[in-house]
């Protein structure tokens, strides 16, 4: 178990997708790869989360829900804003200076992807 006193569990349809994609955007480390396509626990700084795969009650976000968030810390969010942005993330809100002394962004790392193309099926498409 990460070390974390608070560890998110973020649901993707392909975790060694979106493991890749974290690691290369973020620049979050594995740090343990349970099963092919089950689990993994994640790294960054003094940070940690776990992707996990659709299963049981896990779903991911549909497009146009927000259920969860990551706040991350870094010393150049403009910089990162623009890293994450090259690797296909959507950014929600520009970086933006606040009166209490941050400096913030949202990036949206979901894709509305068809099921076809990750290896499912779309048996009742709405």
């Amino acid at each position: 178990m990460p070390a974390s006193t608070v560890v998110p569990v973020l649901t993707y349809p392909d975790v060694r997708e979106a493991v890749a994609w974290l690691g290369d955007a973020f620049g979050f480390i594995e740090r343990v790869k349970i099963g092919e396509d089950h689990r993994a626990q994640l790294s960054l700084g003094d940070g940690d989360l776990i992707v996990a795969d659709v299963g049981s009650e896990r779903r991911p976000p549909r497009p146009g829900e927000v259920t969860h968030a990551v706040v991350l810390r870094v010393d150049d969010a403009r910089t990162l804003c623009e890293h994450v942005r090259s690797h296909g993330a959507r950014i929600v809100t520009e970086p933006t200076d606040w009166d209490y002394g941050e400096r913030q962004f949202t990036a949206e790392t979901l894709a509305d992807v068809a099921p076809e193309e990750w290896g499912g099926e779309a048996i009742n498409p709405r």
